[in-house]
């Protein structure tokens, strides 16, 4: 029997606890991954959980000797989207197929009912070349279906320069330039970043997914930037301009955590539609890597996320190198309110 604690105040009075949390997650990682997962640090978790962007509510799974053996969290969406709640529910390695990860299922939903959460979200991941244990031996016997399958690759760093100033240096995307930005962009950028990151969620394969268009303005940007910032992370940023309008018509980012900076993760990579078929995903992307290698030496590999239906992104990071190594799926379960 565990008791389920709800995490109120990570940063002081749980402070441990909440580091017990984050050491579920990070066990999970090893477990499936071995060194190279990617689970956040406590640090970085703790920061998220300030976040005005999503609302995040964290339970700990308590045995009776006081070890924290399961982790669980309700991450809500405030500017949009409020029907959603993704469930992070995780038990640790040593103490499965006891019951705790039901249990800890069934807090969650029942606190996503009580918020109105009505679309209900959860990933999975694994290696390549093994089975989705946990998606099809636990999230489908509750309920869930697969909404999305994502592919995981890494580029080993440093990359082949020769390769990246060849895309740089190719005449296929006149009227166009790429700029790249480290640690937040120009003021005059900030109107533009906020329609890409609408865009990002409107112009992307979703799958199954039910999601709404996103609420972006300059003030979520800014506050973006300063998230990273506060959870200790470096990032790099490389836009496409449009030379004869000026605007801003892609974007991709790099974000570095500094306490440990040997893996670095590409978040987003978008062109806008009417601005594909000139190359612009392959030269942001290779002009973000110049970046990272000159500016972050001791990283030595960088990691994205792509569906697997997204044939164009997939086709760029085969061009730089990329090599798929791991697998993510999304799974949805739609409620009545």
């Amino acid at each position: 029997m565990v008791t389920i604690t709800l995490i109120k105040d990570p940063d002081h009075t749980q402070r441990q606890l909440f580091d017990d949390w984050a050491g579920v997650l990070a066990a999970d990682g090893r477990h499936q991954f071995g060194p190279d997962h990617t689970a956040h640090s406590a640090d970085e978790l703790r920061e998220m959980s300030h976040s005005t962007d999503r609302r995040r509510v964290t339970w700990a799974a308590v045995d009776p000797q006081g070890t924290v053996v399961g982790a669980a969290a309700l991450v809500m969406p405030q500017h949009d989207n409020r029907s959603q709640g993704l469930l992070i529910v995780i038990v640790h390695p040593d103490h499965r197929r006891r019951g705790v990860g039901t249990a800890l299922l069934e807090h969650v939903e029942s606190a996503a009912h009580d918020h109105g959460r009505t679309v209900l979200l959860a990933e999975t991941q694994w290696p390549v070349g093994v089975r989705d244990e946990s998606g099809e031996h636990f999230a489908a016997r509750h309920g869930y279906a697969g909404a999305q399958t994502v592919l995981r690759s890494s580029l080993s760093l440093p990359a082949d320069r020769r390769r990246l100033d060849a895309v740089l240096t190719a005449d296929d995307a006149d009227g166009y330039l790429v700029r790249t930005c480290w640690d937040g962009i120009p003021e005059a950028w900030l109107a533009g970043r906020a329609e890409l990151s609408r865009r990002m969620s409107t112009d992307i394969p979703t799958g199954d997914l039910q999601l709404e268009e996103e609420r972006w303005d300059v003030e979520r940007v800014r506050a973006d930037y300063e998230r990273i910032a506060a959870m200790g992370r470096r990032v790099i940023d490389a836009f496409a301009l449009h030379e004869e309008s000026g605007e801003l018509v892609g974007y991709t980012q790099v974000q570095v955590p500094q306490a440990h900076p040997e893996v670095a993760f590409q978040q987003d990579t978008l062109v806008l539609r009417e601005h594909r078929g000139h190359g612009l995903g392959l030269r942001m992307k290779a002009a973000g890597t110049v970046a990272l290698m000159e500016g972050s030496p001791a990283t030595t590999s960088v990691r994205t996320w792509n569906a697997d239906d997204n044939a164009p992104m997939l086709a760029v990071n085969h061009a730089l190198g990329f090599v798929h190594d791991g697998m993510m799926r999304e799974w949805q379960k739609v409620v009545a309110p």
